[in-house]
């Protein structure tokens, strides 16, 4: 994937507050743990897409909020803001930023569900890490139908950064965006299904865990 990156913020755009994040965050890991520390926006008042901007002012973010705030940070330390978008068959869809190192991709997420959230840099394609979120998505309605690649340069002059108003436009673009179909058997889906209800019988009250390979999740 060929990617030109577009001219980034100067130093001089951010606030104190907002540049000692950046500092002090020089790498997925280190965004991943402020990120999972952050109060998660459940969006009590209405629907939000909030920019990095607000998201640092109010101390949450839901999860494309989060991708967002990912990708200021880290591409003021060269990652090219792309985002991994997953869509669902409840139209639930699932955001979270990518980035590559040595040849691998990873992930920097935030979820109110443990198994959506980052991932170390060990897959092979955006495919195999797109992937690496099917069985965790799997709910009473969920089912990861597709995945798509966006380059947030492509909007050009849009004020995702630091916008104080809602930046509904991400959210079309990500939309818009082609996506590739994740084909999946009806019958794994099931069985998923099946034991996902089970769990929720005996523990109602806790989200699922029992997951394999979770020594790639980046939380």
């Amino acid at each position: 994937m060929n990617i030109t990156l577009m001219s980034k913020p100067e130093r001089a755009a951010f606030t104190k507050r907002e540049w000692k994040i950046i500092e002090t965050r020089g790498t997925p890991l280190r965004v991943q743990r402020w990120l999972s520390a952050m109060r998660y926006n459940r969006e009590p008042c209405g629907a939000t897409l909030h920019s990095f901007r607000e998201v640092v002012r109010r101390g949450e973010a839901h999860c494309l909020e989060a991708a967002l705030a990912a990708a200021v940070v880290l591409e003021q330390h060269d990652y090219p803001p792309l985002l991994l978008s997953l869509e669902s068959q409840d139209k639930l869809d699932h955001v979270v930023f990518i980035f590559q190192r040595r040849r691998r991709w990873g992930a920097v997420a935030r979820s109110r569900d443990l198994g959506l959230h980052g991932r170390w840099p060990v897959f092979r394609s955006v495919r195999d890490l797109a992937w690496s979120y099917f069985d965790p998505y799997v709910d009473e309605t969920g089912r990861i139908t597709g995945y798509g690649v966006g380059n947030l340069d492509e909007l050009g002059n849009y004020d995702w950064r630091f916008a104080e108003r809602n930046v509904w436009k991400v959210e079309r673009y990500l939309q818009q965006i082609p996506h590739r179909a994740v084909k999946s058997s009806d019958e794994r889906y099931e069985r998923l299904l099946t034991r996902y209800r089970e769990f929720k019988r005996e523990h109602p009250s806790r989200a699922p865990d029992y997951f394999s390979h979770r020594e790639r999740w980046m939380i």
